[in-house]
């Protein structure tokens, strides 16, 4: 578990205190409340998911620079990058994981 600190205005920290109180919860759990529910309302966005995409395949062609690298500067050929096709296949395996990154069965 992280620790987040976060400065707030006197006014909204106090509009917190109370609206936490009469919902018979703690500021912290209220925080964390609001901060799931706009974690689940981006997670459905799709201009995150193509943002999300995009972010992933630049990770892949840095990966394969690096791979390939190493692979100079060691001589090794098992470093090399991946083909276009294994990492769409990877793309793809990613795409059929549940939120939890659990494998989803093909119907």
């Amino acid at each position: 578990m992280k620790t987040l600190a976060i400065r707030l205005e006197d006014d909204l920290h106090a509009q917190l205190g109370v609206l936490a109180q009469l919902s018979e919860l703690t500021v912290t759990d209220a925080i964390r409340q609001a901060i799931e529910q706009w974690i689940e309302q981006k997670r459905s966005a799709p201009e995150l998911t193509t943002r999300a995409q995009s972010v992933l395949d630049e990770i892949e062609r840095d990966a394969a620079q690096r791979r390939l690298a190493i692979a100079t500067l060691f001589g090794e050929t098992e470093a090399a990058p991946k083909t276009t096709t294994e990492t769409e296949q990877t793309s793809s395996r990613r795409a059929q994981r549940g939120k939890g990154g659990e494998a989803v069965a093909d119907s």
